[in-house]
């Protein structure tokens, strides 16, 4: 399953208007997460040298279109880390290449990792980060308390929980990387974890959690009121204790929940058409969510290929893409449309014909309990900044963070 936001160093990084180029260097995994999206995984699709290389020698070729003045080299899975001797292979020869071509993003790239985090601590690995730091994104994916991770965070074939092999890698991941996010997903299954998820991994030492519900429509009825308690909960323990001070929570943003514009907020949500992601057969995919192995009921959505390139025409569509042309007239007149997020790759997988035209609304009752528990936040929060005359300086230093993320 996906998830609501996009990942905030991706934001802060170049205001989020790199180019995104994403290796599906594998389908296999250590974990059979109960929430993945990824429906085939494998241990035989992995991406070979040949398939990498004719890749980024066909992005580096066709400077006119790869015309961003950065980059994102995302390398996923299943789980990346297996794959890191091919990962360090790709990574030294687009780094000799952006040297050799002069590129312009030679000292503007990022390569960017989510990971199951269980061999983070392995010599490769540790040798790759170490040799890589100053252009590298590693995002951990830890549920929170041990409870809501190991209900749905499981090794394949035992069904064990996974919790204890990737926290103990936690405290070298934060030593490397001190200002790391992760990202909490949360499904039915798990709302009631939520409040305590995130106060222990604050607790633990990541200070930025991203709380992301699920797309597809596996929503009960009452889920939005579950949800709704479950923030306002949280948001009385961060403000009553001041955990604002020193970490944030993406399910809480001031902007949240506003009517939007049909024309000067009329962009797209989902990046797809504007990302590459290539498999190990060297198919071209709008993103990885257009892969046969992300969808349910419709059949891969390929680009082109490392053989031949892009093909523009199966593109344009989705380059053509942005909140109205895809919305329902509900959506489009919503009082509290700013934050309501889609993926374009469940859009077209849920849709009733193959289109990317038709928005995927099982997400609605829960954008709407969070928008409800966020202005309780925020009307509490100016509240106590109010009564205690900090309300300005608290404003002060949100601009200032602001400032340095743009």
């Amino acid at each position: 399953m996906n998830d609501i936001e996009i990942k905030a160093d991706e934001i802060a990084w170049q205001g989020g208007r790199a180019r995104e180029i994403t290796f599906i260097v594998t389908k296999d995994c250590q974990l059979a997460c109960k929430y993945c999206y990824l429906v085939g995984k494998n241990s035989q699709e992995r991406m070979s040298w040949e398939v990498a290389k004719k890749t980024i020698d066909y992005v580096l070729d066709n400077e006119w279109y790869f015309n961003e003045e950065s980059v994102i080299w995302d390398f996923i899975g299943g789980e990346p880390f297996l794959e890191i001797d091919l990962i360090d292979q790709i990574c030294d020869y687009i780094k000799i290449e952006l040297f050799k071509r002069n590129h312009k993003w030679f000292n503007s790239y990022r390569f960017n990792f989510s990971t199951n985090g269980l061999n983070y601590h392995s010599d490769k690995v540790q040798n790759f980060i170490k040799k890589n730091i100053d252009h590298l994104s590693v995002t951990i994916t830890i549920d929170g308390t041990k409870e809501l991770h190991d209900t749905n965070r499981v090794y394949k074939g035992n069904n064990n929980g996974s919790y204890n092999d990737v926290v103990k890698n936690i405290p070298l991941y934060l030593e490397q990387f001190p200002v790391a996010a992760t990202k909490v997903t949360i499904t039915t299954s798990n709302i009631e974890f939520i409040k305590d998820s995130v106060l222990h991994l604050f607790s633990i030492g990541i200070h930025e959690v991203n709380i992301n519900c699920v797309f597809e429509d596996v929503w009960k009825d009452g889920d939005d009121l579950r949800l709704e308690n479950q923030l306002m909960e949280l948001a009385d323990e961060i403000i009553d204790n001041e955990l604002y001070i020193n970490n944030s929570c993406s399910f809480f943003w001031e902007y949240l929940g506003k009517p939007m514009d049909k024309v000067t907020d009329n962009s797209n949500w989902c990046g797809a058409g504007n990302m590459l992601a290539v498999d190990a057969a060297g198919n071209f995919y709008p993103c990885t969510r257009f892969a046969q192995f992300s969808l349910r009921s419709k059949k891969a959505l390929i680009v082109g290929n490392v053989n031949e390139g892009l093909d523009f025409n199966k593109l344009r569509p989705l380059l053509s893409l942005d909140r109205c042309t895809q919305s329902p007239q509900e959506c489009i007149d919503c009082d509290v449309a700013s934050g309501c997020a889609w993926c374009q790759g469940e859009n077209y997988d849920a849709a009733d014909t193959p289109t990317v035209f038709q928005r995927a609304t099982a997400i609605c009752k829960m954008h709407k309990a969070r928008v409800r528990a966020n202005n309780y936040y925020w009307n509490k929060l100016y509240r106590k900044l109010e009564l205690e005359g900090e309300r300005e300086e608290f404003e002060k230093s949100k601009r200032k963070s602001n400032d340095i993320i743009c």
